[in-house]
């Protein structure tokens, strides 16, 4: 895999709603509200939209304004807690038998953004007792996984999301190959969804640009290799702003902590993912192993783990160390997708590896975010 810096794409988008007067960030926001967002994402269409099947490559389609220079590598600021469950909390997870490896560069400097607003309190149900290694069984949720649903061409669709903390408590992640395509538009992330409860949280827009181009970031190498040469590189992160309430997403659900350069083998991984034929999300607990491809047409090393359950809609789900049930956040590792954008059964799926191309992905996100 090649050496060269990750840089940031902005994705076009279709026709747009009228925008609003004023500078070309305002202008992002005013093409796609929270509002306008949660018009158009009815209960109904949120509940007929289907997985999100793998984009073709794509042609070029601009970059952000240069990114300032990347912080230190390495551990993120500590994940920002959810808000608290108004019943019992939640029991806990049992915690690994060993410790993470340790990433290997310094951690990167404290947010300097200004204190955001308090998180929104709403009722948490508890996670179900742990099943055996390996089982995923539905469940209610966690708030800060969601659906991140988009537009591509005549269809609705969805792939799995989570928050990541940032300095500018507005960024998720989730799988390249979910939001890569010149028709993705009208992107937008809802967490904690169910169909029972399809907006406990509200709706985060995917901002745009003055041009209308959705703020997604993902390695051009994996545009322009192709999702299974690039396979190594299935990452994404998208800036999302303020729900409804007007407040950043981070602040209202926590966010998981980034962590690179932790290896392939964990003892004790959560995965959560969005079926595309269930209600709910779904969870399981599992051991991660080192998987390397003998195919050539799909190089690299990724990590995998057994888990029943998890076919297309899953795309994007979070690979959690050190899952906390107190603050219902955890250290992300991984995401659904790499290896066959995320493998070819529903039992075993795979992640890219988190390394120094996704810290440096995630520094052009941050930098692209903060220059508006």
């Amino acid at each position: 895999m090649a050496a060269a810096v990750a840089a940031a794409l902005l994705l076009p988008t279709g026709p747009l709603p009228g925008a609003e007067a004023g500078g070309a960030a305002q202008a992002a926001v005013g093409r796609w509200s929270a509002r306008e967002a949660q018009a158009f994402w009815t209960a109904e269409r949120m509940a007929s939209a289907a997985p999100l099947p793998p984009a073709e490559p794509v042609p070029a389609a601009g970059t952000l304004p240069p990114a300032e220079p990347a912080p230190p590598a390495g551990t993120l600021p500590p994940p920002e807690p959810a808000p608290p469950p108004a019943g019992p909390s939640d029991p806990v997870v049992p915690p690994a038998p060993a410790a993470e490896p340790p990433s290997p560069s310094t951690p990167a400097p404290p947010p300097s953004s200004p204190p955001a607003p308090p998180p929104v309190r709403r009722p948490a149900a508890a996670l179900p007792a742990a099943a055996a290694p390996g089982v995923g069984q539905n469940f209610d949720g966690i708030p800060v996984v969601g659906r991140m649903f988009v537009v591509k061409g005549a269809g609705s669709y969805f792939c799995t999301a989570s928050v990541v903390a940032s300095p500018g408590r507005d960024l998720v992640l989730s799988a390249a190959h979910c939001l890569l395509g010149a028709d993705t538009r009208r992107v937008a992330f809802v967490p904690r969804y169910t169909r029972a409860k399809p907006q406990p949280y509200g709706m985060f827009p995917v901002l745009r640009d003055a041009a209308g181009r959705s703020r997604i970031w993902i390695d051009p190498r994996y545009r322009s290799r192709g999702a299974d040469r690039a396979a190594g590189l299935d990452v994404a992160f998208a800036q999302v702003g303020p729900n409804a309430a007007g407040v950043p997403v981070q602040s209202v659900v926590g966010g998981n902590r980034l962590v690179t350069g932790a290896g392939y083998a964990h003892p004790q991984v959560t995965l959560i993912g969005h079926p595309s034929s269930a209600a709910r999300p779904r969870r399981c607990v599992n051991r991660t192993t080192k998987f390397t491809s003998r195919d050539a047409r799909i190089p690299g090393s990724f990590l995998r783990i057994d888990c029943t359950g998890y076919p297309g809609g899953t795309s994007g789900g979070p690979f959690l160390v050190r899952y906390d049930a107190r603050t219902r956040t955890g250290d992300v590792v991984g995401v659904i997708g790499g290896w066959k954008t995320g493998g070819d059964t529903a039992d075993t799926s795979y992640s890219s590896y988190f390394g120094s191309d996704i810290r440096k992905l995630y520094a052009k996100a941050v930098a692209g975010a903060k220059a508006g």
